[in-house]
């Protein structure tokens, strides 16, 4: 199970407005926990670190 903490870690740096697969270019890399837990958020455009988590954890 991946933390809120790790998401946040994974996103540091990340330019929003951002899309899903922005995201998930910016956390290519990060820990395998992590990219499996953004691949299933929603595929739409997010305005920061928050509401991604949000989607990620809701």
């Amino acid at each position: 199970m991946v933390s809120p903490i790790e998401i946040q870690k994974a996103l540091k740096g990340m330019d929003y407005p951002a899309s899903k697969q922005q995201i998930l270019e910016h956390a290519k890399g990060s820990d395998s926990d992590v990219v499996d837990a953004l691949q299933k958020i929603e595929d739409r455009e997010y305005d920061g670190p928050s509401g991604v988590s949000a989607a990620v954890f809701d």
